[in-house]
């Protein structure tokens, strides 16, 4: 960050292991200052921490056998790392890991999918969200800067998904997801893709592996985000989706959503 720009990512690996040589590339390849990873499916004990300092980063990060798992990498050493809330229900830690990366707060998510609209799991999910706006409320102020960045499991507009009418009751894009996120977003959140892509279609971040032809054929879903305050979102310069790595080799069923801040001589 010598220049003053902060080139901070979002991603879901869909496993780290299987998708590390994927992710180091990236990182060789555009060098960001901090890129947020979720669904690493490993124990703390089995995560790559080395390859990752080989490759000039640091990484903190909170994991359990087979899914969940979130993870900070950065160039600078993150400060103030905790995980998990800190309310009087589940920790959750797998799902929330929060850091000062170069004086930026930065939190990391992994939203529950939800599973199905009539299930425990949703509600769990609706719940979540709750508790998510309580944490901000308490932790943060809308004034000051802050990154929120990860996979929300919600697509907010009808924009983000590429059949809004067929999707409606999905749990990823149900009127009761939506309106959880938009509470969390009336804290004090700007979106910044769209920020820089208002009006732009056909802009995902996920296509389902079960879905054949689905990056082809634009079935697509964005519901991986990098939300900042409105001080911080003034600062972005451009914020953009790499298709490229859901066309490489192995890939994960997510892709790359990289935005960019003009934050001034560090």
């Amino acid at each position: 960050m010598s220049d003053g720009t902060l080139k901070a990512a979002t991603y879901n690996t869909n496993s780290i292991r299987s998708r590390l040589e994927l992710v180091l590339d990236w990182l060789r390849r555009e060098a960001p200052d901090v890129l947020c990873l979720q669904e690493t499916k490993v124990q703390d004990a089995d995560f790559p921490a080395a390859l990752f300092r080989d490759a000039g980063y640091h990484v903190a990060f909170r994991g359990q056998k087979a899914h969940g798992g979130v993870a900070i990498v950065s160039r600078e050493e993150p400060q103030e790392v905790a995980f998990g809330f800190d309310d009087d229900g589940e920790p959750d830690e797998p799902r929330l890991i929060r850091a000062v990366i170069a004086g930026i707060p930065v939190v990391n998510t992994y939203v529950p999918q939800g599973r199905s609209p009539d299930s425990e799991h949703f509600q769990y999910k609706l719940e979540w969200l709750a508790r998510l706006r309580a944490f901000f409320e308490r932790h943060y102020s809308p004034q000051e800067l802050l990154l929120w960045m990860g996979d929300f499991n919600v697509a907010p507009e009808p924009i983000d998904v590429h059949d809004p009418q067929r999707l409606k009751d999905h749990v990823d894009f149900h009127p009761k997801a939506r309106a959880a996120l938009e509470h969390v977003r009336e804290w004090g959140f700007v979106d910044v893709f769209r920020r820089h892509h208002p009006e732009e279609p056909g802009q995902y971040t996920f296509w389902d592996y079960r879905v054949r032809g689905a990056l082809e054929r634009g079935l697509g879903w964005r519901v991986d985000h990098i939300w900042a305050t409105e001080p911080l979102a003034q600062k972005s310069t451009r914020a953009w989706i790499d298709v490229k790595a859901r066309r490489a080799e192995r890939p994960s069923d997510h892709t790359f959503l990289v935005a960019e801040f003009a934050l001034g001589s560090s």
